[in-house]
């Protein structure tokens, strides 16, 4: 979808808006995550694919993040990732957008 714009010569333009990337996401939560004393860690497994984003620990306490682009869902193989961890206690979020990232992170 786009924006509408009347140019000079009285035409309708469209005007492309640019989709927000994953990947803006993830390096926005994490710098402000920093900035607020956040360890973060980016989990990177050569042998396990699907493993989740981020981790993120402070104060004995340990976040993981799934970062997606607004509106995508984590794939089948990373939800069954999120279940094993679950089962081992640990909790994923599924974070689309800068702010609910920092909302688990304040």
């Amino acid at each position: 979808m786009g924006k509408r714009s009347s140019g000079n010569s009285g035409r309708l333009r469209i005007k492309k808006i640019s989709k927000v990337r994953e990947s803006h996401i993830e390096l926005k939560v994490s710098e402000i995550a920093k900035a607020r004393g956040w360890l973060s860690f980016k989990w990177v497994s050569p042998s396990q694919r699907g493993v989740p984003d981020r981790m993120y620990f402070k104060d004995g306490e340990l976040v993981i993040i799934e970062f997606k682009a607004p509106d995508k869902k984590p794939t089948a193989y990373q939800l069954a990732i999120h279940r094993r961890l679950k089962d081992a206690g640990f909790h994923v979020h599924v974070v689309d957008n800068i702010r609910s990232g920092l909302e688990l992170l304040c």
